[in-house]
């Protein structure tokens, strides 16, 4: 080391003390702290600590710009301020009825030691079960309008492990099988991204409200070293944009004892601003069908022609099923014209008002209502939103004219590859979490919702708790769903579910569309047994759920089809009663609406025997437990997949329920309260 080099670091390693003193908060039950300081090179960082040990070792905050210095050296802290929260609020519908927000907050004040003394922020919430923080840019010192290059906030995980993970800024978005890798052997992963560390410590990287802001990857830099990586916008220029004042969306950090507690954190509710759309008692939580599954079979197509799937007495087929069976909704896709062709990149021919001649939308839509079952729309953009969006509130108005209360919306195209038309003509194409993309999600939800429309996005940007301030969002696709059990290759195995649970599932509701009764694809047989098929409408959340198979293989099954009919999709209470991730899991709730409660368990194909308590129910009460399991002889493989039993026993709080999961199987449990 040069004369000059020494004297300089002396020098920095003698400053004041106070811009060393660093500043700690702990949660509320003291079990988890955060410390936040500067090193000895003036570097911001944090780390995490539970019951004194490391879970985020050192990990610097900072930011790169297009047009300033980086933000990430010379800085100080010059101030800090404290707060405390706790309170309950109301969903007005979710896994639970009600959400305890209770945590502390750390506002952490940094300044350059430079000429400019740029000043920002830096907000800290710490939970029982993690944290979050996020950066405030509130300061004139940082000029009228910042432009980010890319963010080099840091999670440095204490010890290696298991990730759990998928390719982030790869070409089918998060459509792909989860790794199960070291966490030393992760590259670029979409959040959430879930950890076990060496001691058990269960860990999930992901955001919250995110809003107007280029979506976060995490990518590996040495070991067990993470760096968040914003998502590239197509104008090839600054990764997120923003005039000052404004915050960032918040990074999250779940830390639990175990897989069930990761499940069952709502911080990133907890992290996004309150209901702004008021009365939202339009949507109604339901189970939906649909011209859909029949389109992945090839018994039907989207497109016109001699088995087009959207014409106007097929749908009323479907619409006659769904009354009878007390379904809430009738999805109909490939009702528009722009289908025909290769629609994966002539998205500029769909049309958003103009049906398919054998489609008479308005006949349906006095159809519907006269069966009291309203269709569910579907306008799907194939990746061309300058299309979308100049067609978009006339398309909704047509919705809402027919009397349409939700709408599946749907981007399929490459990551990367969508059109989006600026407003100065100038065309680019951008990645699914791109800052142009957050914009336009939030354009279509908040103009469906002036026209009391939900909205249900596949191919999505990825949920970051929004439901709660826009709670017409609600819900999306965002990973592999049913369809690729139709014509995935491969398709979704055993694992897949019990992944999903506590990977893509923490971020927030899925539209997976469960219920294939039939387990059969497109040549290929769905891998799970038909009790497992039940037992995804507990595991996996949606506000709705589908029944995807074809009406007439329903027909077949309908002792299993019973239990289909008879879980809710809203609920007043959830629990994970026990899991391992990747493994099984064991979910129960509550009916919002009855005093009943639903058990569902998924395991992979290794098969499990489990001990499910009940000690959740009502002390001193008698249930009738309808009880779907797989038979002796269940195995996801052949046709022992349609081995399962269906019985009834009277149980209690006190009692305790046996029941084995085959391999690649499940069990599906109603609890029904009898009289006293």
């Amino acid at each position: 080391m040069t004369f000059f080099r020494l004297l300089l670091a002396t020098l920095l390693l003698t400053v004041a003390p106070a811009a060393f003193a660093g500043e700690t908060v702990s949660s509320p039950d003291g079990r988890l702290t955060v410390t936040v300081d500067v090193n000895g090179e003036w570097r911001p960082f944090y780390r995490v600590e539970r019951d004194g040990k490391p879970v985020i070792t050192d990990s610097r905050l900072g930011f790169l710009l297009t047009d300033q210095d980086k933000l990430e050296r010379r800085l100080a802290v010059v101030g800090s301020s404290r707060a405390s929260h706790d309170e309950t609020w109301e969903q007005p519908w979710g896994e639970r009825r009600f959400v305890r927000d209770n945590h502390n907050e750390l506002t952490v004040r940094f300044e350059e030691q430079s000429d400019a003394k740029r000043k920002f922020g830096v907000v800290f919430r710490v939970f029982d079960d993690g944290i979050g923080f996020r950066y405030l840019f509130d300061d004139a010192s940082m000029g009228q309008t910042v432009r980010i290059a890319e963010e080099l906030t840091e999670f440095n995980i204490a010890q290696d492990g298991t990730a759990w993970w998928i390719p982030g800024g790869e070409w089918n978005r998060y459509e792909y099988l989860y790794e199960q890798t070291p966490i030393s052997g992760v590259s670029v992963a979409h959040t959430p991204l879930t950890l076990r560390m060496a001691d058990g410590t269960h860990i999930a990287l992901h955001e919250a409200a995110l809003v107007d802001f280029a979506g976060m990857w995490v990518k590996r830099t040495t070991g067990a070293n993470f760096r968040a990586t914003l998502a590239p916008t197509g104008s090839g220029a600054a990764r997120a944009v923003r005039d000052v004042p404004f915050a960032t969306p918040w990074r999250t950090i779940l830390v639990s004892d175990n897989a069930a507690g990761l499940a069952m954190s709502d911080i990133e509710l907890n992290l996004n601003e309150p209901n702004k759309l008021g009365d939202v008692s339009w949507f109604k939580p339901h189970k939906y069908v649909g011209v859909w599954w029949g389109m992945h079979l090839a018994v039907e197509s989207w497109g016109s022609g001699p088995i087009h799937g959207a014409t106007t007495a097929n749908v009323k087929r479907y619409i006659d099923f769904a009354a009878k069976n007390g379904f809430e909704g009738v999805l109909v896709e490939g009702w528009n014209v722009g289908w025909d062709g290769d629609w994966f990149f002539n998205g500029s021919l769909f049309s958003f008002t103009q049906p398919y001649p054998d489609y008479d939308f308005d006949e349906l839509a006095r159809y519907a209502a006269k069966k009291g079952v309203p269709i569910i729309g579907h306008h799907e953009t194939s990746g061309d939103i300058g299309n979308y969006e100049a067609q978009l509130e006339a398309g909704l108005d047509l919705m809402a004219q027919h009397g349409v209360k939700t709408i599946k919306t749907g981007y399929v195209t490459d990551a990367c590859n969508l059109r989006y038309v600026h407003a100065d003509g100038i065309e680019t194409r951008e990645c699914t979490e791109s800052q142009v993309m957050q914009r336009h999600h939030l354009k279509v939800v908040t103009e469906a919702a002036k026209r009391h429309i939900a909205i249900n996005a596949h191919e999505p940007v990825k949920d970051t708790g929004l439901r709660r301030t826009y709670p017409n969002w609600v819900a999306r696709e965002g990973a592999r769903g049913m369809e690729f059990n139709a014509w995935g290759v491969p398709p979704n195995g055993p694992s897949h579910i019990p992944t999903l649970a506590f990977t893509r599932m923490l971020a927030g509701p899925m539209d997976y569309t469960p219920g294939v009764l039939s387990l059969e694809g497109r040549g290929q047989p769905l891998q799970m047994t038909q009790a497992r098929a039940l037992a995804e409408y507990v595991v996996v959340y949606s506000p709705i759920q589908m029944a995807a198979d074809l009406p007439e293989n329903y027909a077949k099954y309908p002792k299993a089809f019973q239990f289909i009919k008879d879980v809710p999709a809203d609920w007043s209470e959830s629990r994970v009663l026990d899991a391992q991730v990747g493994d099984y899991v064991i979910t129960a709730r509550k009916d919002r609406n009855s005093a009943d409660w639903y058990v569902g368990g998924v395991v992979d194909e290794q098969g499990r025997d489990s001990r499910v308590s009940l000690s959740f129910l009502d002390p001193g009460r008698t249930y009738r437990a309808q009880i779907y399991r797989d038979g002796p002889s269940a195995n996801w493989e052949g046709e022992a997949r349609f081995d399962i039993i269906i019985e009834e026993k009277r149980v209690t709080a006190a009692d305790t329920l046996d029941l084995r999961m085959a391999p690649g199987g499940g069990f599906a449990v109603r609890l029904i309260p009898l009289k006293r």
